[in-house]
């Protein structure tokens, strides 16, 4: 017996047990996850940091093998050092290491992406992250970056047609000119620096807006950031980049043909002026490596100029208080005009009337003179009123209409202002308070409103109440009535004796109300004649 009460108390705490260790793997489970997110966290920060430090180190191999290929050709072109010397021998043998080293770091930094992804979306498999976009993008920077002069002397023949149609050259030029210049293209390097060095990046709360916002954090949104924050520094180091850049290149295409080109000053003041449209024509580049550059410096340059048309223009614009004191200034200047021209209309109004109503003798010249001067005052007078019209209509700007939206109860729309210059911040605030205070000023109103009803409901409770009573008084009155017609004719007046008075006839009445009422009516059926009370 007692195995049984043993046995049935076990299977009895079996629930129990299965509870307990269910709720004890729950906790374990989610301690797990959250160790796992916490190094997933971590794990994410260092290949973040592992990934800037590799786009730096990029960026620095390409520049550095850039500015020995520089120093390479202007060495040859200065004829200090033989190509079969051994130390431009050492200079390709440089270019071509830094060319190496940057290949491995661009594989490097497409590995850290591949494991980047993987972290965020909790992927194991790595192949999963190998998509043909990711592979071209490789390839294409692979390709881009592997561009350089190879070790070794090789040279070809180049046959150029010089501008006049007549000259035709062909001089021995080496390979390494067309392997140097698509070495500039590594430039690109630097937008992406800009991009994982940049504030807006970095910043985990501006990624979370940006996010909300469906904001692509990419280099062309930290372009268009840096132009909006600083637009002529940037248009100015663009500009000079592209001028040193295209001036440099063109004097490598030019030089072997045109003896001109071998100065570089002439080959920046052909740059300068095909970026600035003017083309004198004193310096016209032969090959069509030469005419290429100049197209692109010619494209730069017009789309250059657009910027800092739209720069200057927005720095001359006034801002939003400079506004608003010109439209007050020009607005009570008007209003005087049109005072003035009103003053006018009325007084030739008056004088016309004076010379042609209250004198004897009509001055037919002079109403005429007041009668022109009343038609060029009502002249006046619209053009003002239509000039007037105008500066409020130009007064409706778009921040003014959304200002007069919120004072009206419209609202506005909310806006995120992400890394802007403290001028805007400044006036979003502004705009943000006035909003504040409008809601401030509605809420009183809204509560004056629900007192109102309140108290207005109040009242019709109160009628409400008292409907019942009414209504019972109106149906006594509408009973009395109509036994007063029914028993008119047995009385023969139009009013009832007291014994069948309106009190007796209460329908609240008492017991001996009613008896009293039945005898009184018994007395008048036996006499025939009412009993009336003296």
């Amino acid at each position: 017996m007692l195995n049984v009460k043993v046995k049935t108390s076990r299977y009895l705490d079996l629930p129990q047990r299965h509870l307990n260790s269910s709720k004890r793997s729950q906790s374990l489970h989610m301690k797990r996850t959250m160790y796992h997110s916490a190094d997933r966290m971590v794990e994410r920060k260092l290949i973040f940091q592992k990934r800037q430090y590799l786009a730096d180190f990029a960026l620095g191999t390409a520049v550095a093998s850039i500015l020995v290929m520089v120093l390479y050709f202007e060495l040859a072109m200065a004829g200090i050092t033989d190509k079969n010397s051994g130390y431009s021998l050492a200079l390709k043998v440089m270019i071509s290491l830094s060319t190496l080293i940057l290949v491995g770091l661009i594989i490097a930094y497409h590995t850290v992406e591949v494991q980047l992804f993987s972290v965020d979306n909790c992927v194991e498999d790595w192949r999963i992250a190998m998509s043909w976009r990711r592979l071209s993008q490789l390839a294409l920077e692979i390709v881009v970056c592997a561009i350089h002069p190879i070790p070794g002397d090789f040279s070809f023949p180049w046959l150029t047609i010089h501008y006049n149609g007549i000259t035709v050259t062909e001089p021995q030029v080496p390979i390494d000119v067309l392997l140097s210049l698509p070495m500039f293209l590594r430039l690109y390097l630097i937008g992406r620096v800009m991009l994982l060095h940049s504030r807006l990046f970095t910043d985990a709360s501006s990624r979370s807006i940006g996010a909300l916002n469906r904001i692509n954090f990419n280099t062309r949104f930290v372009l268009k950031t840096l132009m909006t924050i600083s637009p002529g520094t940037v248009l100015l180091v663009l500009m000079l980049s592209l001028w040193v850049i295209a001036s440099w290149t063109l004097r490598l295409c030019e030089s072997y043909h045109d003896d001109r080109h071998k100065n570089i000053l002439n080959s920046i003041w052909m740059i300068a002026i095909t970026f600035l449209s003017i083309g004198y024509g004193d310096i016209v580049p032969n090959t069509y490596c030469g005419r290429g550059i100049a197209i692109i410096v010619g494209v730069m340059g017009a789309g250059s100029t657009a910027l800092v048309v739209a720069v200057v223009s927005r720095k001359l614009e006034l801002t939003r208080a400079e506004k608003h004191v010109h439209n007050f200034m020009m607005d009570t200047q008007l209003t005087k005009q049109l005072k003035n021209a009103a003053a006018n209309v009325l007084r030739e109004t008056w004088l016309i009337y004076k010379y042609t109503k209250l004198v004897k003798r009509v001055n037919h010249s002079k109403v005429r003179g007041h009668q022109r001067k009343f038609l060029h005052a009502i002249h006046s007078l619209r053009t003002v009123k239509a000039y007037h019209r105008k500066l409020r209509d130009n007064a409706n700007t778009l921040v003014d209409m959304a200002k007069h939206m919120g004072a009206v109860g419209m609202g506005q729309l909310p806006s995120v202002y992400i890394s802007v210059p403290r001028v805007v911040y400044e006036q979003t605030q502004s705009v943000m308070h006035e909003m504040v205070s409008d809601m401030h000023s509605q809420q009183a109103t809204v509560d004056a409103r629900i007192a109102a009803i309140e108290q207005q409901l109040g009242n019709l409770k109160e009628h409400l109440g008292s409907l019942p009573s009414l209504l019972a008084q109106e149906i006594l009155k509408n009973q009395q009535d109509w036994m007063e017609k029914e028993l008119m004719p047995f009385t023969g007046s139009s009013t009832l004796p007291g014994r069948l008075s309106r009190q007796s006839l209460s329908l609240d009445d008492s017991n001996s109300g009613d008896s009293e009422t039945k005898l009184t009516t018994m007395n008048e059926t036996q006499t025939g004649q009412p009993d009336l009370d003296l």
